[in-house]
């Protein structure tokens, strides 16, 4: 039903499936990925195995999934996978996050195994917003965790141009205070200035758990105030938002279809203006069907 919404792909550049959901078939019998490239979106897929207690560090995360990694992604190419995504989750608290605890996600070998097999890498270094952080505890964060994963994929050898960054926004905890949209995207832009190789050509962000309307007009504040100072396109890799107005008109009612697909149509094409920073908060109005 999502898949077959038109015309999608002029929003929508890739969607990242799951290992199951790249081996399932459309309702005509179509793979997924083929349906995707139907419509000129291009398929990817996840491949980290999730995220796991990192030893003798309790309160940290790391990411698995290296082992078979090379033999997973030769058969990944071969169902039609084009790209692929590794999610590293990195928490703000007391002493965290460590150096062990950024560098033990492997996200760099990750990119070099997919460059290798030939696919384009998304590396997403995620700091959580969960928790009572500062913006500038979040920029501070932000930095870190950036500096040390292109000084890994430096090492590594990973083509920049062949590659993407996933990255959060730059936004003080769930549990604190809030900053202004003006805030949050120079905070994030700077971040970014201060740690992304040039040669880096697009940054799609997580939104991290934001409303769709927020992180939309987030993006745009980027990309309206800050372009002349961006050597790097700014864009979204989200799901959630983009999905859940879509679902919500659904409801499980065949008739309910092509109001499913009116929602993520809009959705999508909200955030392709705020590509070009070109969102209007004030006149994002749902369609009514």
């Amino acid at each position: 039903m999502i898949v077959a919404t038109p015309p999608l792909g002029e929003s929508i550049g890739g969607a990242i499936l799951y290992d199951e959901t790249l081996r399932q078939k459309a309702n005509r019998g179509l793979p997924f990925a083929g349906a995707l490239v139907a419509t000129g979106i291009v398929p990817g897929t996840k491949v980290d195995a999730g995220a796991k207690a990192l030893a003798d560090h309790p309160d940290e995360q790391v990411a698995e999934g290296l082992d078979g990694l090379r033999e997973r992604l030769a058969e990944y190419i071969s169902m039609g996978a084009r790209f692929a995504k590794w999610r590293a989750v990195i928490r703000i608290g007391e002493e965290i996050p460590s150096r062990g605890g950024i560098a033990a996600n492997a996200l760099a070998r990750y990119a070099a195994l997919c460059q290798e097999a030939g696919l384009v890498p998304i590396v997403e270094p995620e700091v959580l917003m969960e928790g009572v952080h500062t913006l500038a505890r979040c920029a501070a964060a932000s930095a870190e965790v950036l500096h040390a994963a292109f000084a890994e994929i430096h090492l590594q050898g990973v083509l920049l141009e062949g590659m993407l960054l996933k990255p959060n926004t730059v936004r003080p905890g769930l549990a604190a205070d809030r900053s202004n949209l003006d805030a949050v995207a120079d905070a994030t832009v700077t971040c970014l200035l201060r740690t992304v190789p040039a040669a880096e050509p697009d940054v799609a962000f997580l939104s991290g758990g934001q409303s769709a309307k927020l992180a939309s007009d987030c993006l745009s504040a980027m990309n309206e105030c800050l372009r002349s100072r961006l050597p790097w396109g700014l864009g979204f890799s989200i799901a959630r938002e983009i999905q859940q107005p879509a679902l919500e008109k659904w409801r499980g009612l065949a008739e309910n279809v092509p109001a499913v697909h009116a929602a993520l149509f809009h959705r999508a094409d909200c955030n392709r203006a705020s590509r070009r920073g070109a969102y209007d908060a004030s006149a994002d109005a749902p369609p009514s069907t």
